[in-house]
């Protein structure tokens, strides 16, 4: 049983924007804060911000400005809108909920 699914990773210029989507089960959706994670080529998975069911959001500060974290509670759904994308921002991306991980989404940032 899916519990998380990440959708909307494509390959994106610098500069650029794109918006990936967390479809959660109801369950989790409404009970649990989910988070955004993302894990670069080679390096430790990490924690790029967070959405509670209130909808209070949190971000490190390495996206803070650039990564909006957003709901849809009409959807189970929650959004990562990353603006001014750098190719640094390369990553799979993987939301996380009631201690679930989703299979992730590949965000590629290249000319």
């Amino acid at each position: 049983q899916v519990h998380l699914e990440e959708s909307g990773g494509s390959l994106v210029q610098p500069g650029g924007s794109l918006r990936l989507s967390c479809v959660a089960s109801r369950s989790i959706f409404s009970s649990y804060p989910i988070s955004w994670f993302r894990q670069p080529p080679g390096k430790a998975r990490t924690f790029i911000g967070q959405i509670t069911t209130a909808g209070t959001t949190f971000y490190p500060d390495s996206v803070k400005g650039r990564f909006t974290i957003s709901r849809d509670n009409a959807k189970d759904t929650v959004y990562l809108q990353m603006n001014d994308l750098k190719s640094e921002d390369t990553a799979v991306y993987y939301c996380f909920g009631n201690n679930q991980w989703g299979q992730g989404t590949q965000v590629t940032v290249s000319s």
